[in-house]
């Protein structure tokens, strides 16, 4: 077999001198020509992504894996998403990620890749890039930071701050406290430790098969990160020598068997997006009744926040993701490939469990607990909506709603004393979906109006064509598509109409009549594009919609691995 990377540095003349001699100003030997593979290392490091600050290092040691297996390791950036400074949401760039990833790989002479990543879209963004080219790759997230702790209790990124901030609205606790807490949930290098977006995408990277066994959930400063690192170094060598491409190891069973971790997991509704946006780029048809009947009837097993108790250190003391999913087999395809070379049985076969953080396949916290698929004339391609973090008296029920047209409209409302909600309403937010924001914020767990808190009501509908943090609980249906900006029926609905949400029945209904809906449609107009220029007017014009995966149009499927025409 061929590398690609002979193309470039086996190459006789002018050009492969090129490529040789410039490569050589940084101090590499002869040697490192001679043949053996070249692996990129991808990495979404940046100081501005701080769940992601610690990934150069991380690449070290994968280097010295790929150096120890015979093979030449190149590193190279590409943009980092980092959730907690990038405005207006880190899912406007997840398909600029995947492009510059994917265009990275292909024109490089490299014959594998390692991905390294940690906040949310880095993982899916970079497995995006990776499968439109489709050569023999590895994921290497960053891992969780420790648990946060405040007043002697653990403390949740995200989560903590979602339930700090009622706290702080309510009077329960002095900014000075707010401050203290702050200082505290988040002590360590690593991306959110509860089962938030993250951590979700990380374990699902590894039921998928792209992650070495076990290495989703260890903390991000524990010494066996980079032990785990510095194997995928070496395995990512020996994959190249198989030629076990990324197509290879991800299937629709692999879909399957991901969906159902998700289920177990209690994990984040991004995750839907990103599985269906991976699986159109490796030309697998996957759709959203597809996610939502695979993990129907799945036990949920982990007891994490913000569904749970506890947080991802204590899941990787636990037993990790092999223990989950030596749990699962008798609902997963246990014959599919991974990049071990082995199958996802064989990897997970003597994997531990302790303690209660993971509970036994008979003896769950639920079942059927996981990200339910809603329809109706409200959302006609489909709502989602996590069960474990929702409150169970909210998952049949019917309300009036009261609809705000942005969220900026809703934050300057939500404190009124004079609001006119109560246990009933169903917040509606409007124009925060694909196209509408543009992006698809975070921003569908509204915060509780404080008429609300201070009658100790602690959860309402909240219904939205954005999403939420993987980290945010309550009884919230995001994603509904069509989105209100491209003349969905969320852009319908005004307060005071009825609201019907069945989640048993997969159900949500705007009972208006079918007539009063035309005809408000008829009066309905597009609102302007947000932007006029650049790569947010080339997302604006190509974004399909949330069911599915809300990549660019242009994007689904890939190129290969073809090595490119000279460029001297």
């Amino acid at each position: 077999m061929e590398l690609r990377s002979h193309q470039w540095f086996a190459e006789q003349g002018r050009n492969g001198f090129i490529h040789r001699s410039w490569m050589r100003n940084q101090g590499f030997s002869a040697e490192v020509f001679d043949g053996r593979p070249v692996i990129g290392i991808c990495n979404t490091w940046s100081e501005l992504t701080p769940c992601n600050a610690h990934l150069r290092r991380v690449a070290e040691a994968v280097k010295r894996g790929v150096w120890q297996a015979g093979g030449f390791p190149v590193e190279f950036p590409v943009m980092s998403l980092g959730e907690p400074l990038l405005r207006p949401t880190a899912m406007l760039f997840r398909n600029l990620l995947s492009m510059d990833t994917e265009e990275s790989i292909r024109g490089n002479p490299v014959d594998g890749v390692v991905l390294l990543s940690g906040c949310d879209k880095t993982t899916p963004g970079t497995i995006m890039g990776a499968a439109s080219v489709d050569l023999p790759t590895v994921v290497v997230t960053g891992g969780p930071m420790l648990n946060g702790k405040f007043r002697g209790c653990d403390l949740g990124s995200g989560t903590g701050v979602w339930q700090l901030t009622e706290d702080l609205r309510a009077g329960r606790m002095t900014p000075e406290e707010y401050l203290d807490a702050e200082s505290g949930m988040s002590r360590s290098n690593g991306h959110c430790m509860t089962m938030g977006t993250a951590s979700t995408m990380a374990c699902l990277a590894e039921a998928l098969g792209l992650q070495l066994p076990g290495s989703a959930a260890i903390p991000a400063v524990d010494s066996r990160r980079y032990a785990t690192a510095q194997r995928a170094g070496q395995r990512i060598v020996a994959m190249v020598g198989e030629d076990l491409r990324m197509s290879r190891i991800v299937t629709r069973a692999s879909f399957a068997n991901a969906a159902r971790a998700n289920a177990a997991l209690g994990g984040s509704t991004n995750a839907i997006i990103h599985l269906l946006a991976i699986a159109g780029r490796l030309g697998i048809d996957v759709t959203l009744d597809d996610l939502d009947g695979w993990a129907r009837d799945v036990p949920w097993l982990v007891d994490l926040q913000p569904s749970g108790k506890y947080l991802m250190e204590d899941f990787y003391y636990a037993g990790g993701l092999p223990a989950v999913l030596r749990e699962l087999l008798p609902v997963l395809d246990g014959d599919q490939l991974t990049v071990t070379g082995r199958s996802i049985a064989d990897n997970v076969a003597t994997a531990p469990r302790y303690g209660e953080v993971i509970r036994p396949y008979a003896e769950p916290l639920g079942v059927g607990a996981g990200t339910a698929v809603l329809r109706g004339n409200l959302a006609p391609d489909g709502a989602v909506v996590k069960q474990s973090a929702a409150s169970e008296r909210l998952l049949r029920h019917c309300g009036t709603a009261l609809v705000f047209d942005s969220i900026e409209e809703y934050d300057a409302a939500k404190d009124d004393p004079e609001l006119p909600v109560d246990a009933d309403t169903v917040l509606v937010l409007r124009n925060s979906g694909p196209r509408g924001y543009p992006g698809m914020p975070e921003v569908g767990n509204l915060e509780l109006p404080k008429r609300l808190i201070d009658a100790g009501i602690d959860d309402v509908v909240r219904i939205s064509d954005a999403r939420m943090s993987g980290t945010a609980y309550g009884t919230v249906v995001l994603h509904v598509a069509p989105e209100a900006a491209v003349g969905g029926p969320l852009a319908l609905v005004r307060t005071g109409d009825r609201i019907e949400l069945d989640v048993p029945a997969r159900r949500l209904h705007l009972d208006v009549p079918e007539a009063e809906l035309a005809r408000r449609r008829a009066e309905w107009r597009a609102p302007e594009p947000s932007y006029d220029r650049g790569y947010a007017r080339l997302y604006v014009d190509h974004v399909l919609q949330a069911d599915r995966g809300c990549d660019l149009d242009f994007l689904a499927g890939g190129s290969g691995s073809g090595v490119a025409r000279q460029s001297h």
